[in-house]
C-alpha cells in the first residue's frame, strides 16, 4: 500500500491564531460518553437549569410533540 506524504503551505492571509498545531491535539475525552445515533444539542443556560438529566429534556420534548399540531407533508413522487 502506498502512503501519500502531504505538505501544507502556510496561507499568508490566515491569522496566526488559526495556525493549529495538530501535534499538540488530544483525543476528545467525552467521545466515549456519546452513544451511537445520539445527537448533542447545546441548551441555553436558563433552560439547562430547569432540567437535571437528558431524560427529563426528552420527556418534556415528547410531551410537546404530542400536543403540537403536525403539518401534513406532501408526498414526493420519485421519477424513474
Amino acid at each position: 500500500m502506498k502512503t501519500i506524504k502531504t505538505t501544507y503551505k502556510k496561507d499568508i492571509d490566515m491569522l496566526e491564531e488559526y495556525n493549529f498545531d495538530y501535534k499538540k491535539a488530544k483525543p476528545n475525552r467525552f467521545a466515549r460518553l456519546i452513544k451511537q445515533n445520539q445527537v448533542i444539542i447545546p441548551l441555553d443556560e436558563d433552560v439547562a437549569e430547569v432540567f437535571s438529566t437528558p431524560n427529563e429534556v426528552n420527556n418534556a420534548l415528547r410531551a410537546l410533540i404530542k400536543v403540537y399540531p403536525r403539518k401534513k407533508r406532501k408526498k414526493i413522487r420519485k421519477i424513474s
